[in-house]
């Protein structure tokens, strides 16, 4: 059958940016499976997206004005319901097949089917193919139905009764086989091969598309329009570089804001700007926050990483003279710029110290008081890491760290850019002469905020992260909010994994399970809430009466946290880490060998897959993981309490003999490897007990009726599974 290209276009008003590449692709993706379903596509047919401001579209190959009939099965009934005794159908089978739209038919056209015990009886039946125009309509019906709209406009047609729900107005329906109209209609319009180009550039009014072929290049050269988003935003990208380098300036790569700025405009045109200079001694991330945030500009920076007072503009319209475009620009760039200067002059007329009474006002949770009582609890938490990782000075510093830490979200520019919490932090207490250490400590205690983010850059910093994220962690799990399926409102996995990562990537020689406690004990220690309440009882937040109870309630909701919480904790931080290392591309089951037993030092975790990854590919693992799975099974399976130790004496079969004074040779070798944490050397010395242990297994019998014989052959096999596992559960390799 002949087949020709589909096109089809809908012309919206300016649709959102952020989605604009999403409803592109779910546009095409959803009209191309809905055609592919209804047998109008070849196997070979490719599709093309098209998705500006003001267009949805999609180019589909290989379409076929009709689809080939189809031979459908159809189930009806058992035999045994749908025919009688004489083998003639009953009334239910004679409804069943009126239904389906067969009126005269033979019983014995029908066919039968086995299914287990019963058998039922099928229709085939030959099913015309369906026209294109009737296959793309209801395609086209599914597709604006299932598109993903967050919040849909009403708005009336030009009839002046009937009203219309869509993501923005639409105005035209373009749909082509070929060169020919597809007769559809949707949302109140009807299709034809017209279209409209860019609002100011295009060079045509209306454009009439000639075939399915010619539509990107009559949009771009008729049309002042880039139909691709893919191609739109190469060529931004293109024209961003070239400007830059022709400034001798770097440009900030921002993938997010070229997709946004992509999906603003139909004809890119990219511009030089230029801001004073003056407002270059506004911290940088200030100024690139706005220009990026609310203007949409590109900013640049000089060789060394320093910003400047030139930016790109990315125009949607390519006048002769750009002056007016560009001091357009400019002056909306000063305005927006001057905002910032004025915030951070503010802002540093106050310290970071005279701040804190005021987060005492702040609520941090309903259950668990204000962000002034929560500072204390980190501070407290971030003093005794510091103390375990550096000493009274560490210690000294993670506290002065912790107590400010929150303090410049209550400034100004705080309040104006949520995004700059921390950065600011760090710029005012640089400001105030507190020191590098401090200054990052403050702004790095968030890190890491999201995957592949950086994590703090000094100990001090590390300190009150992990203080911080624990706290969160400790407080959220006692007062039951546990994240659930995909629902995590207070981002507890993004914590979690932050104190992986930074246990893990920073080398900390902290046991898990210890750092839990001491936290634990900080956060249910009523002293902490009783200072609280007597600073604030003497500052003008509230009445000391009204302070006493909001003390007493939060102090309450954190001292009563249950001895379950540790183990939640336990076994959630374990998930995540799970989970993050398969993402790295470590399988299951070398992470379930590593993480079996709960390893306290998590920093040791990738030396340990890295031996357990080596030591899978030794000649000798996979019979030793499978005796170790065994050896697994008949301790767990043994009815008696086994001996700590084994007693040589008893020892009788040679085998079992062989075996006991392998593992003696051998376990103050792998126990040094292990205590060096050379973990690779600890499980490649196992290959020794290859031979010993299938011997064992071929002679010896295990469960024997001799209690006392038993009993020293299970302390046998736990004494071989404990130095077998010091490293990893090797079991866990097991096919």
């Amino acid at each position: 059958m002949t087949t020709k290209n589909l096109l089809v276009e809908l012309l919206v008003e300016e649709l959102p940016p952020k989605s604009l590449n999403k409803l592109g692709m779910h546009f095409a993706e959803s009209l191309m499976s809905g055609l592919k379903q209804q047998h109008l596509l070849q196997s070979d047919a490719a599709v093309t997206v098209f998705a500006t401001p003001r267009r949805l579209a999609v180019h589909i190959t290989q379409v076929l004005a009709r689809a080939s009939d189809q031979l459908v099965t159809i189930k009806l009934m058992p035999v045994s319901v749908g025919l009688d005794d004489e083998g003639r159908a009953t009334p239910a089978l004679v409804k069943k097949l009126s239904s389906v739209g067969v009126e005269a038919f033979v019983v014995s056209q029908l066919g039968r089917v086995k299914e287990g015990k019963t058998e039922t009886l099928f229709l085939e039946r030959k099913v015309p193919g369906i026209a294109l125009a009737a296959g793309l309509q209801k395609a086209l019906d599914d597709t604006i139905a299932d598109l993903p709209i967050p919040k849909v406009m009403s708005y009336q047609l030009a009839d002046g009764w009937n009203s219309i729900q869509f993501i923005r107005p639409a105005h035209g329906l373009l749909a082509l086989h070929g060169s020919e109209i597809v007769p559809v209609s949707v949302l109140g319009l009807t299709s034809s091969k017209v279209t409209q180009g860019h609002r100011f550039e295009a060079s045509i009014h209306p454009i009439i598309i000639r075939d399915t072929e010619s539509y990107a290049q009559q949009l771009e050269t008729e049309g002042a329009v880039i139909a691709s988003f893919v191609v739109r935003r190469a060529r931004i990208m293109q024209q961003l570089s070239a400007a830059a380098a022709k400034e001798n300036l770097q440009l900030i790569q921002d993938e997010a804001l070229l997709d946004e700025v992509t999906a603003l405009v139909e004809h890119p045109n990219v511009l030089v700007g230029k801001f004073p200079p003056e407002f270059l001694s506004v911290p940088q991330e200030c100024l690139i926050l706005t220009m990026k945030a609310n203007q949409k500009y590109f900013p640049l920076l000089d060789n060394e990483g320093r910003l400047v007072n030139t930016f790109l503009i990315v125009a949607n319209i390519c006048p002769q003279d750009a002056y007016l475009v560009v001091d357009g620009n400019e002056r909306v760039v000063r305005s927006r710029l001057a905002d910032a200067k004025f915030f951070f002059e503010q802002d540093l007329k106050h310290t970071l110290a005279a701040r804190i009474p005021g987060l005492d006002k702040v609520v941090y949770h309903h259950q668990l008081g204000t962000q002034g009582l929560r500072i204390e609890y980190v501070r407290a938490i971030a003093q005794g890491i510091g103390q375990w990782l550096g000493g009274n000075l560490l210690a000294e510093q993670a506290g002065q760290a912790a107590q400010l830490a929150k303090a410049d979200l209550l400034t100004g520019m705080v309040g104006e850019f949520p995004e700059l919490q921390g950065v600011m932090g760090r710029y005012y207490a640089l400001h105030e002469g507190l020191g590098d250490t401090i200054a990052y400590a403050i702004e790095d205690h968030y890190k890491p905020r999201f995957a592949g983010d950086a994590l703090p850059r000094n100990l001090a910093g590390v300190c009150v992260a992990l203080a911080d994220k624990l706290e969160t962690l400790i407080n959220l799990f006692g007062i039951g909010q546990i994240p659930t399926g995909d629902k995590d409102p207070f981002a507890l996995r993004r914590h979690a994994l932050g104190v992986v990562r930074i246990l893990i990537e920073k080398d900390l020689p902290l046991e898990l399970n210890q750092l839990l406690k001491q936290a634990i004990e900080i956060v249910k220690d009523e002293r902490i809430a009783q200072l609280w309440m007597q600073r604030t009882a003497t500052t003008n937040s509230f009445t000391q009466a009204e302070e006493a109870g909001k003390g007493l309630t939060h102090r309450n909701a954190r001292s009563q946290i249950s001895a379950e919480v540790s183990d939640q904790l336990i076994v959630f931080i374990y998930d995540r880490l799970a989970s993050s290392l398969r993402e790295q591309g470590y399988s299951a089951q070398e992470v379930d060998a590593v993480l079996a037993f709960h390893p306290q030092h998590l920093n040791d975790i990738p030396r340990r897959l890295a031996a357990v990854r080596t030591f899978a590919t030794m000649p000798e693992a996979e019979s030793l993981a499978a005796a170790n799975k065994r050896v697994s099974n008949i301790l767990k399976k043994a009815a008696e309490a086994i001996p700590a130790e084994v007693v040589p004496e008893r020892l009788q079969a040679p085998a079992e003999r062989t075996l006991y004074q392998a593992l003696i040779e051998i376990k103050d070798k792998i126990e040094e490897a292990f205590l060096e944490k050379d973990y690779t050397i600890a499980l490649q010395i196992l290959a020794e007990l290859k031979i010993p242990i299938d011997t064992f297994f071929d002679h010896v019998m295990v469960n024997t009726d001799d209690a006392l014989l038993r009993s020293n052959r299970l302390a046998l096999l736990k004494a071989l599974q404990q130095v077998m596992n010091r490293v990893a559960d090797i079991s866990r390799l097991a096919s």
